[in-house]
């Protein structure tokens, strides 16, 4: 697909790389790519980053017709600039849009046109320890028309933001709280695509956990509220004794990229890795008696988030000691070290941009 480059004749200062935090900074320029049923997918562009202009009528502000991505590019000790799986989520993204009707985009449209806005904005890409260039594509229906209907126009586009760590504890463990009133995703419903309304109408759970002192929710099935599901924004694993569990894929649990990377790092280290199902009674007892030896969220944002105490039923539970656990720690090193060329990428994970 030709791409038209128009580019920002009035840049804007760099940030202080040093202390970015996450998802404050945004690169000069975006990309947008529009979509009707008569056209298929058309022209194609580069433009400075700006407000998007939308019918006030428009589908995603009524009817939430909107879904997204994340992932992230390094630059790397030789130089060269890195995408860390990206026909991955190339692929997680149409399976978001097949269920919400949306229309599918081609994956090497998808990251051809991500490695060409990465290059124009080269430039924006941190090269500090422990920073990165994270990379929202998102698709949205800017139809006008206030009816609830499948819509027969979308655009697509790809903003890039410079980040540090996710959380402000960085690799340090976060205290999670179990949340047992709320849910985030029911059998048969919208958990396992990347949509804003799965993360909106889980704020009001975050706010209760983070008065509480807690940096995030553990959550629970929609149905018997007993079976473990994800961490916040991130998928979850438990190391109980010796085996990592982590709970098995179905359609309220996000596929994760990170989870998927895991895994395959821990079995390729001869580790045991069970995905099942995993009550918070098992959790709970694991946690009492000293089998839970490790708890850790995996994610594109934070990578590797361990966890080093949990709130159940009004009970604080430590994990070991609280600190960070040998295979977390192992993961992370691992992952980080392919991620920014550091260590060899064996499995074919990276993607130069150009």
């Amino acid at each position: 697909m030709d791409i038209q480059i128009t580019k920002n004749t009035n840049p804007k200062a760099k940030p202080d790389w040093s202390n970015l935090g996450f998802g404050n900074f945004f690169s000069d320029h975006m990309l947008i790519i529009d979509y009707t049923t008569d056209k298929g997918w058309y022209d194609a562009r580069i433009v400075p980053y700006g407000p998007l202009s939308m019918d006030p009528s428009a589908g995603v502000l009524h009817y939430a017709i909107e879904i997204f991505e994340g992932l992230k590019a390094y630059t790397c000790p030789d130089g060269k600039v890195r995408m860390f799986r990206p026909h991955s989520n190339a692929a997680r993204m149409n399976r978001s849009a097949a269920r919400f009707c949306m229309p599918a985009l081609p994956e090497d449209v998808f990251v051809d046109s991500i490695r060409r806005l990465i290059d124009v904005d080269r430039d924006w890409i941190p090269r500090e320890d422990d920073t990165s260039l994270y990379i929202r594509p998102f698709m949205y229906s800017d139809q006008s028309n206030v009816g609830v209907r499948i819509p027969d126009s979308y655009r697509f586009v790809v903003i890039l933001s410079p980040v540090g760590a996710y959380y402000p504890e960085g690799l340090n463990p976060v205290k999670i709280y179990v949340e047992d009133e709320y849910v985030r995703a029911s059998k048969g419903g919208t958990g396992f695509t990347k949509c804003g309304g799965n993360y909106a109408a889980s704020l009001i759970a975050q706010k209760k956990a983070k008065d509480m002192g807690f940096t995030q929710v553990l959550w629970l099935d929609g149905v018997e509220r007993k079976y473990i599901e994800e961490v916040g924004t991130m998928n979850v694993m438990f190391k109980i004794k010796g085996e990592i569990v982590t709970p098995e894929l179905g359609d309220s649990i996000l596929p994760g990229v990170t989870r998927e990377s895991c895994i395959q790092l821990l079995r390729s280290w001869g580790l045991s890795v069970t995905e099942r199902k995993l009550s918070i009674d098992e959790l709970y007892e694991a946690a009492r008696n000293g089998d839970l030896e490790e708890a850790f969220g995996t994610g594109t944002a934070a990578v590797i988030s361990p966890i080093g105490l949990f709130s159940i039923r009004g009970e604080k539970l430590q994990v070991q000691d609280g600190g960070i656990g040998a295979v977390s720690q192992r993961l992370y090193d691992t992952l980080t070290g392919i991620q920014w060329g550091k260590l060899p990428d064996p499995y074919g994970w990276t993607l130069e941009v150009g």
